[in-house]
């Protein structure tokens, strides 16, 4: 964990994440976003990619120089008044920062290994080296061990379950 918080975050970076360009982040936003031209313009000038909140490091002092919590409260409480987005807490972190951050490498965010509870799809590991295990997305690796329909990469996170007995592992 010390070579991730010791990522630069450059001159004037608050954060920094793993990008994931090739992913479109549009499609966290409502057509009440889009058609706005005042909220639209959120990304003019940026360029503006998804990033995976679930790993990132924090310049606190920057942070809170530059009031960011703040910032994302606005954003949340506009929500509240209009519905300008999808998925919870990522958005607001995307309109604050899409565009503006420091890159963190690939292999510490292993992400996406949720997959999918509804049609019970599961991941494989991305190649290459591994840092930490994220399993983002809608399929958790405690629920799928209690519904008895685990992912085989949900035994990486088995043993931590506290819930669960030693015996119910085994079978």
């Amino acid at each position: 964990m010390a070579k991730l918080a010791a990522t630069p975050l450059g001159d004037s970076s608050v954060l920094a994440a793993p990008e994931y360009c090739n992913a479109n982040f549009t499609s966290y936003f409502t057509p009440t976003f889009w058609s706005n031209p005042t909220l639209s313009l959120t990304f003019s000038g940026r360029k503006a990619c998804y990033f995976n909140t679930g790993v990132m490091v924090i310049d606190l002092q920057r942070w809170r120089a530059g009031d960011y919590t703040t910032k994302i409260v606005e954003w949340m409480e506009l929500q509240k008044r209009m519905r300008i987005y999808e998925l919870g807490s990522l958005p607001p972190f995307l309109l604050v920062f899409a565009g503006n951050i420091a890159p963190v490498d690939h292999r510490w965010n292993q992400h996406g290994l949720g997959g999918d509870n509804y049609r019970g799809l599961c991941r494989d590991l991305h190649p290459g080296p591994t840092s930490l295990l994220h399993w983002s997305g809608k399929g958790k690796p405690w629920a799928r061990l209690d519904a008895n329909r685990p992912c085989p990469l949900d035994a990486f996170w088995a043993p931590y379950d506290l819930l669960q007995t030693s015996s119910a592992l085994e079978s």
